[in-house]
């Protein structure tokens, strides 16, 4: 269990107990793709699968931070080294969440940490947005902040993202992870941050699969697509594309290109998918609920130019299977992850066959996960100071 051997690991490290233990979450999205940072809607649930992250401070300004997920390495830094890009590229976050919350005002120790994940990386199951989350969780517990609510903590690791990264990543992932529904999905406004649970039917599980096909987004397409998608907003005269409508499309679709008006369509029609899901969902119209997962794959495919030949494979091998509402690609795109919506009486069966068909069509062993809603992060106290 990740937990005992993130707490195991810091007590060999450091030879003392972390005060803080803390857990973010990754997240599956349901539905809503590339919808966030146009002010739209999107679905996700949190999952049982998390970043674990223990600390303490020291009284000094040096850093320790031990991971379990790149050959037990240790890295040891000052806080005058945050933005030292010779350091290992794995502390990243931890470097980005200190040298920003020092930039609001936060006079944060030197820290000793040890981090391991239950999150695949390059999945599209947001492990960079749980560590973001982790780390923000983190400064915060050692700053004696009990005041940010989690939405405001989801917001704080987006701002590491744009200012530390330079990622302009939208806010869903890291609101799924810091303030996600126990034991539902939750329709999330990405303008607002207002959020909505949406239960799950007790006969359906989301099955998360995993093409293996790595994603890299600061080296893909995403930051295109988020620049077309401004673009086209520009021509059509609001503020986002969450403001469009199809027919304000068509009728500017000259200006707008194939391309601007393909990716405007996207986001009009992925918000209403969204925004028509929970009603499937909670009158139990799991057959209505699949249309929509396939219709936003296709979108996505087609109209946002996000999807592979491997996920397309992916996806349509699940939809064929009888225990199968429907299937689509989630997260940015280029490569990670499937999600389906599948009758519960049969889903080891359907992980069975869709595991070996795609392995039969693209050589690839994939990797599958039945999806349990889980509750945003936490921080939990282990020791003292």
């Amino acid at each position: 269990m990740m937990r005992e051997a993130v707490l195991d690991a810091f007590r060999a490290v450091y030879r003392r107990a972390p005060v803080y233990l803390i857990r973010a979450p990754g997240r599956a999205n349901l539905i809503g793709e590339h919808t966030d940072y146009n002010d739209g809607f999107v679905m996700p649930l949190a999952l049982d699968r998390a970043l674990w992250l223990a600390v303490s401070p020291r009284d000094d300004a040096q850093m320790a931070l031990h991971s379990l997920d790149f050959g037990g390495d240790t890295a040891r830094f000052t806080t005058n080294q945050l933005q030292d890009e010779s350091l290992p590229a794995w502390t990243r976050h931890v470097r980005g969440g200190w040298w920003l919350l020092g930039r609001k005002g936060y006079d944060l120790p030197g820290a000793e940490v040890v981090i391991g994940s239950e999150i695949p990386a390059g999945a599209g199951m947001s492990s960079s947005a749980a560590i973001g989350v982790a780390v923000v969780e983190a400064a915060l517990a050692l700053a004696g902040d009990a005041a940010t609510t989690q939405a405001e903590k989801a917001l704080l690791a987006v701002e590491i993202e744009h200012e530390f990264f330079h990622m302009p990543c939208g806010v869903m992932d890291q609101m799924a992870s810091a303030a996600a529904i126990d034991g539902a999905a939750m329709l999330l406004d990405c303008r607002t941050l207002a959020t909505m649970p949406v239960a799950l039917p007790r006969e359906v599980r989301v099955v998360v699969m995993n093409t293996m096909m790595t994603r890299q987004l600061t080296g893909s397409g995403y930051a295109d697509r988020r620049r077309e998608s401004e673009a086209a907003a520009a021509v059509l005269g609001v503020p986002a594309l969450r403001d469009a409508t199809l027919e304000m499309v068509e009728a500017r679709r000259e200006a707008l290109g194939g391309v601007g008006a393909r990716r405007a369509r996207h986001v009009i029609t992925e918000n209403a998918r969204t925004l028509a899901m929970p009603h499937a969902l909670m009158q139990g119209e799991l057959e209505a609920a699949g249309r929509l997962l396939d219709a936003s794959h296709a979108s996505q495919r087609d109209d946002y130019e996000v999807s592979i030949d491997e996920m397309d494979a992916m996806c349509e091998i699940a939809r064929a299977h009888p225990a199968c509402y429907g299937a689509r690609m989630m997260g940015g795109g280029f490569g990670g992850s499937a999600v389906g919506l599948v009758r519960a009486d049969e889903v080891n069966g359907f992980i069975r066959d869709v595991a070996a068909s795609y392995e039969a069509r693209t050589g690839i062993a994939p990797e599958m996960y039945v999806g349990t809603a889980a509750p945003g992060s936490t921080v939990e106290r282990i020791g003292e100071a």
